[in-house]
């Protein structure tokens, strides 16, 4: 067995010619590329989606000794985008449709041993194609090329081809295999090793699962994923005193673990989930679809313990690295079928159930995945041929249960789980239907699939008030999906914003809809989510304050509303270092049911009429509600407070002296805010808001250390401009120059602009090792520079 990495030594043209395939193209200029590539990088904003739609070509050549006689030599590519044709020397050997699963080529027949072959692919990543998701309009790009890792493995004439384990929590289990070749005589052995490294060994027949049960497993969960390592190998017994001979091993990883998805939620090892999670694009800027694995674990990282949440739905079979990561932090994904709304003719759809079978037969070793979906998102009954992709789907994996995203009440329920696309809030009242007035049938599972970003919006460039008020629309129906009994729970619709096509989202091309822009910079409405998070150290506490306390940001200089999200026990406000009041989230009131409610900052002046004015503790309260309820409704008074006013013998103007002192209007002198959470007792986290005295760049590469191989590997860079007090700058959009020292090369600009205070690049490793630094430069602020790592992986 001889496994190779098929990521270099590529070359590219951007306009497929047939003479690509040939043994010899020297009228063809080629560009060399390393995998995974897109066909068109594209810019941030503006993008164009006719650049990318494209028949091109790619071609490598390789030397195929004598030793490889007699033996089966494969060719898997992890995707192409989205419809591919594979060559060998010339000959069509195999042809693929679907951008989002994986294939294997056999080349064994087409190969010519001991001389110099030729691997060609027609990728063509048009969307006109006559397979899913294509056919409708999309909300979302689908860019092209080969965009995840290809290999080459050369095995003996029988090997396995898939094996699969069924667990339950209490240890038991069943593996299931399939191989291909002359097997006759062959027997299998089975290892399960344990992530102390102690192994477990069982034997059994082709033609049979492999059944046991393993003692004192410990159980994969979010709070503690463990996993478990199977190998299997087929073994050819020896004869004539000969010893047996291992002539493949194939390995996984798994999770002893047990799901139920029932009316009332879902249960992991009998114990109920709170569903808590955000829908994912697999795309990022530039680059599209085609990044390596460690920016795709990046965002499983960053779901999980940033955002705090415990799942994510997936509208498309992501890359095997992204669920790798998921079954490492113990975040649970709901995986579907490729498509959106538009279900075609009987083509379309046969193609659609052999996605459903890749998508299946490739993901479902994962314990990350608890659920599959079965049914083109926001698509109309098709009972045909969903009971056909319920019945493909139930029968490779009948350990999960399948789920069916549609945006219509009582739609036709053939799935297990009815997931319902709910944007029926628009903010105010209940924040989300029924459950009763939407599904068919109450017996079983339901969860909202979808909810809020598509329909409220928010740049993080937008005003204070937009992107506050975007923060508490996500909060709201957080709440009442856990409020509402029934609802298993439910995904914000996104993580990040995205490019999309004219016909949606901004007229540049971008979606807006995410809770992270399209770099993975939190808006504000990312921390309602963070909040959430249930702390263990003060490390964890989250503080995010909605406001700048600027004045001028607000409509005619009255202050707006001030929220805090955070998951402190309390939150302190000092006022020029005097304590003014100390918080609590309110258990009764609007966001209740939420394990860490937001909390509304309503008071501004406290105790300090008492300190400074000399009211006595009677009269202060009453006069500070009146100064609050002005700041809440810009100086107008209700009859309560205006006769409350008479009561306390204060004239208008006295009034309005003391609501310039203590609250400010434009032109007066302004405060500084302080504002600390609270956790066991004490101050663990604080903000502090003032008028802007220093601007500085702040740059952090989420991945310094970098790998490069089996692919070309990537660091995440983030650009902010903060204050002296660290506070993000939405309004500065200033252009940040960057350059690099050493082995790396800048994906996308050199020169960046700030978007909401924010930007962004991707850092791409060059087949060297060595160190690297990073140099951003920014008008303004001083110049910043970050270093990095890069290693060569040793075959």
């Amino acid at each position: 067995m001889e496994h190779y990495d098929w990521n270099d030594g590529w070359l590219f043209t951007p306009v497929f010619d047939p003479a690509i395939v040939r043994p010899e193209c020297p009228e063809l200029t080629l560009e060399p590329v390393r995998l995974p590539h897109t066909v068109k990088a594209l810019p941030y904003n503006y993008c164009n989606e006719n650049d990318y739609q494209k028949l091109s070509g790619y071609r490598r050549e390789f030397f195929a000794p004598k030793e490889w006689e007699g033996r089966t030599v494969l060719l898997t590519f992890g995707a192409v985008a989205h419809d591919a044709t594979v060559f060998c020397n010339g000959r069509r050997v195999f042809h693929h449709s679907c951008g989002y699963t994986a294939f294997t080529v056999d080349l064994t027949s087409a190969l010519h041993l001991g001389q110099k072959n030729v691997v060609a692919v027609r990728c063509d990543s048009r969307e006109d194609l006559n397979i899913p998701p294509f056919g409708g309009q999309m909300d979302f790009l689908t860019y092209g090329g080969i965009c995840r890792a290809v290999c080459l493995d050369v095995k003996e004439p029988a090997y396995l081809r898939d094996i699969f384990i069924e667990t339950k929590a209490e240890g038991g289990f069943r593996i299931y295999t399939a191989t291909v070749g002359e097997t006759v005589g062959c027997t299998l052995q089975a290892e399960i090793r344990s992530p102390s490294g102690s192994r477990a060994f069982y034997t059994g027949e082709l033609s049979l699962p492999i059944t046991g049960a393993l003692n004192s497993v410990h159980p994969w969960s979010i709070e503690h994923p463990t996993l478990y390592t199977l190998t299997v190998r087929l073994i050819r017994p020896g004869t004539g005193g000969l010893p047996d001979r291992v002539l493949d091993e194939k390995s996984c990883r798994f999770g002893f673990r047990t799901l139920q998805f029932v009316a009332g939620g879902l249960y992991l090892n009998g114990q109920r989930v709170e569903l808590r999670g955000l829908n994912r694009r697999q795309s990022y800027a530039y680059q599209g679809y085609a990044m390596p694995d460690s920016i795709q674990r990046l965002d499983a990282q960053l779901l999980k313990k940033q955002l705090g949440c415990n799942a994510v739905r997936l509208t498309t079979p992501p890359s095997p690295a992204f669920l790798d990561a998921c079954d490492e932090l113990g975040l649970l994904v709901f995986v579907e079928m490729p498509g959106w709304q538009h279900v075609g003719d009987d083509i379309w759809k046969a193609q659609a159930l052999q996605n459903c079978r890749e998508m299946v037969c490739q993901c479902r070793s994962h314990p990350s995945i608890f659920l599959w979906g079965v049914r083109v998102s926001g698509s109309a009954d098709d009972e045909s041929f969903y009971k056909r992709t319920n019945e493909t789907v139930r029968r490779l994996d009948p350990t999960r249960p399948t789920a069916g995203t549609r945006s219509t009440r009582r739609s036709q329920l053939l799935e297990d789980v009815y997931a319902y696309t709910d944007y029926s809030y628009h903010g105010r009242g209940v924040g989300c239907e029924a459950r009763t007035a939407v599904t068919p049938d109450t017996r079983k599972g339901y969860l909202i699939s979808e909810f809020e970003g598509a329909q409220f919006p928010a740049k993080s460039f937008d005003d204070e008030p937009h992107r506050l008020a975007q923060a508490l629309r996500y909060a709201a129906v957080l709440n009442d999906t856990i409020a509402q009994q029934g609802v298993a729970g439910s995904f914000g619709w996104c993580m990040t914003d995205y490019n999309t096509h004219r016909e949606f989202g901004s007229g540049d091309r971008i979606s807006y809809q995410g809770v992270m822009d399209m770099f993975r910079s939190p808006k504000l409405s990312a921390a309602v989510y963070a909040s959430q998070k249930t702390p263990r150290s003060p490390s964890d506490i989250v503080l995010e304050i909605s406001s700048s306390m600027a004045l001028g940001d607000h409509p005619g200089g009255f202050a707006g509303a001030c929220w805090a999200f955070t998951n402190a026990e309390s939150l302190r406000l000092y006022r020029d270092n005097d304590f003014v009041a100390e918080f609590t989230p309110d258990r009764r009131g609007r966001f209740a049911a939420l394990p860490h409610p937001p909390i509304e900052i309503h008071d501004f002046v406290g105790l300090l009429l008492e300190k400074y004015e000399g009211l006595d503790r009677t009269a202060a309260p009453q006069v500070a509600a009146i100064l609050n309820e002005m700041r809440r409704d810009a100086m107008e008074l209700s009859p309560l407070s205006r006769a409350r006013m008479y009561s306390l013998r204060l004239s208008w103007n006295e009034l309005v002296q003391l609501y310039y002192k203590y609250i400010g209007v434009l032109g007066s002198p302004a405060a500084v805010y302080r504002f600390e959470a609270v956790w066991h007792g004490r101050a663990v986290r604080t903000v502090v808001k003032e008028p802007v005295q220093s601007v500085r760049l702040e740059c952090t590469v989420h991945n310094p250390i970098l790998t490069d191989g089996p692919t070309w590997d990537c660091a995440a860079v983030s650009l902010r401009a903060i204050d002296q007090n660290g506070n993000l700058l939405p309004y500065c959009g200033e252009a940040v120059q960057l350059s690099v020292e050493g082995p790396l090369r800048i994906l996308g600009p050199s020169v960046v602009p700030l978007r909401g205070g924010m930007a962004g690049t991707y850092l791409a490793t060059t087949g060297e090792a060595g160190p690297a630094k990073l140099h951003c430069r920014m008008e303004g602020a001083l110049d910043t520079e970050v270093s990095l790592t890069i290693r060569c992986r040793e075959e």
